[in-house]
């Protein structure tokens, strides 16, 4: 399985299919996805076991020995056992989720609440959820089964990932000294090292992908070894961050010529992937001005409050 694409963010509706052979034909009949309000409980109280229940190895990085690897490794917690849990050491931290980000016609909108421990803090500074990452990464579900890991760095794009992954990466620092290994490879010394739990509402809720099955929880231990500030994912002049128009944290659901998208049968494309905001034939970086001290100005040449790289006419 790529890497990539267990990581990228699904922006459709899943659906459960079956088919029963009837005298007219196959039958396929759609089941939509659990009410969100059905599913924040049984997470909750799934992740709360799991994390009253498991530990990891805090004190090898309170002091850690010369050759230690810095690698988070979550053991179950043995009754009697003078160690921390997880649920002890770990911040949990609540996002809105709103049914229709899953395609669910119900306008619900729900608190999930996702836990993170930070084993090591980075010496540099923190990513927006909009920023391109520099990360080495594990996956797995509540039971231990991995499904996806990558032990070397690699550059992930946060928008393009699922929600309680991206949230929980700008909670660590970034490193800052790099250093060469003698095989080629190099590794950050000071890089930010986390591990967060998140309900399935904060990853792919109802959808399965490999051994993620439907309403999975999903931990993920990760370490955070460098960022572009200000990623401005389709270079066009505005920081990704800034495009991220309504301030949710969700960079997915602010397309402004998503009407005429519609009509013209063209794929869904938001703001922070689209090099022409509004449509209107003129490319975003020629409707705006970068000036001289790196700072964005925004022109709104006929006054009406909307400025020119989101106005249609």
């Amino acid at each position: 399985m790529h890497k990539s694409k267990i990581l990228l963010l699904l922006t459709v509706v899943f659906i459960a299919v079956y088919s029963c052979k009837k005298d007219t034909g196959t039958e396929v009949i759609t089941i939509p996805p659990e009410p969100l309000s059905d599913v924040v409980g049984v997470n909750a109280e799934q992740i709360e076991v799991f994390l009253k229940t498991h530990t990891y190895n805090y004190e090898e990085f309170k002091s850690p020995a010369t050759d230690f690897d810095f690698e988070i490794k979550i053991d179950t917690l043995i009754e009697g056992n003078s160690k921390k849990s997880l649920f002890e050491l770990a911040t949990p931290r609540t996002l809105s989720v709103s049914s229709d980000y899953f395609g669910i016609d119900s306008d619900e909108v729900v608190d999930f609440t996702y836990y993170y421990i930070i084993a090591r803090e980075g010496a540099g500074s923190s990513p927006t959820v909009a920023d391109s990452t520099l990360v080495k990464y594990k996956g797995q579900l509540l039971d231990g089964r991995v499904f996806d890991q990558s032990s070397n760095y690699l550059w992930q794009y946060l928008p393009l990932t699922i929600r309680g992954y991206y949230d929980g990466i700008s909670q660590l620092k970034s490193g800052t000294n790099v250093i060469e290994n003698s095989d080629g490879t190099s590794k950050y010394s000071d890089s930010g090292i986390g591990l967060f739990v998140f309900p399935s509402a904060l990853g792919y809720y109802s959808g399965s992908q490999g051994i993620i099955g439907q309403y999975d929880n999903l931990v993920f231990t990760l370490e955070l070894g460098n960022y572009v500030p200000d990623t401005d994912y389709d270079n066009d002049g505005i920081p990704s961050i800034l495009e991220d128009l309504n301030g949710d944290g969700i960079l997915t659901n602010d397309n402004t010529d998503e009407a005429e998208e519609v009509r013209a049968y063209t794929p869904y494309t938001a703001n922070h992937i689209d090099a022409d905001d509004d449509n209107d034939g003129i490319p975003t970086r020629f409707e705006i001005t970068i000036n001289e001290d790196g700072t964005i100005s925004f022109p709104d040449t006929d006054g009406d409050g909307i400025p020119d790289y989101l106005d249609k006419d």
